[in-house]
């Protein structure tokens, strides 16, 4: 599977899908209902897809970002970080039909998710014809990465060229309601990233996000219903994985959590940018297993100072 990655590595990585910024609140003790409760909130740069660009590009990879913001104050800010972290941002339109996109995450103290809402609305501009005005980015990259928050159709163009121009697709689900939306390119994808949330709806079985047997069990159901490689967050218990030819699993750091959001982007991000330079997919999983962990310890959704050198100083056991 490396060699389907690592065909063109100087190329650009041509990602597609959300760009938006990120409002989490953790509270300080228990939520309550129907009243205020003490927090703290941070405000960051996210979506899956512009956390997936940006983590790669400050891993060394180019990066071309199909993306849409508003034509507002978040969606300058937005460009200018994406510019400043080196991430090709010609291809993102800016919309006066919609605003930029925004997450609203509330934590608790041990920084997990209790509630998450979104507004991705602005994903709605990017249409299948646009996609199609795209054709010699698909020309130029090495491999295509998309989120689900895409609309159907533009799904259905992005698969369509891709298959097109033989270049290898790697997918996020994004989120349980939006996962059914990847389920009809399975066989297609090149690699899916999910958390075990994301696998039950793919893989349609129960799967508890704590056993390494069940969630090792739905990767390889992915495998046999036609993906490249499967990658499953485990959250605390770390991920696993499946090919056609090797399976495992690389236990989680242990490390405090100061905010969770990005951990599974800066993982897919490290995955690709290890599998495009001919890393062995066990390594290259045990080095995004790292880069998550690093990215729970500090606020925001990307680690700024993220190289292959800080992995392999931290590198998981």
């Amino acid at each position: 599977m490396q060699n389907e990655f690592s065909r063109y590595p100087e190329r650009p990585v041509l990602v597609i899908g959300s760009a938006g910024m990120d409002i989490v609140g953790r509270v300080r003790a228990d939520l309550q209902p129907r009243t205020s409760s003490p927090a703290n909130i941070r405000t960051s740069f996210g979506g899956v897809a512009r956390n997936v660009a940006e983590n790669l590009a400050r891993l060394g990879q180019p990066v071309n970002l199909v993306s849409v913001v508003g034509q507002d104050e978040p969606g300058v800010q937005v460009l200018d970080n994406l510019v400043s972290a080196g991430v090709n941002v010609d291809a993102v339109l800016r919309s006066s039909d919609y605003p930029t996109s925004t997450y609203l995450a509330v934590i608790n103290s041990e920084g997990e998710m209790l509630y998450g809402l979104d507004d991705m609305r602005a994903c709605l501009a990017l249409t299948p014809d646009y996609i199609s005005s795209l054709e010699q980015m698909f020309d130029q990259a090495s491999l295509v990465f998309i989120d689900a928050n895409l609309p159907k159709d533009t799904l259905r163009r992005i698969m369509s060229i891709s298959r097109r121009k033989k270049l290898p697709v790697c997918a996020d689900p994004t989120s349980q309601t939006l996962a059914d939306k990847l389920k009809p390119y399975l066989p297609r994808l090149s690699m899916i990233v999910p958390n075990s949330r994301e696998a039950e709806i793919l893989c349609e079985r129960s799967i508890s996000p704590s056993s390494r047997r069940e969630v090792l069990a739905a990767a390889k159901c992915l495998v046999a219903g036609g993906v490249g490689i499967a990658i499953i967050g485990m959250a605390a218990f770390g991920v696993c994985y499946a090919t056609s030819e090797t399976c495992g699993h690389v236990p989680a750091i242990r490390t405090a959590v100061v905010d969770p959001t990005g951990a599974g982007d800066a993982l897919t991000a490290t995955v690709i940018f290890g599998l495009l330079n001919d890393i062995s997919i066990d390594d290259a999983v045990r080095l995004g297993v790292t880069a998550a962990s690093l990215t729970l310890r500090q606020r925001g959704t990307v680690l700024p100072d993220l190289s292959l050198e800080k992995l392999y100083d931290q590198l998981v056991s």
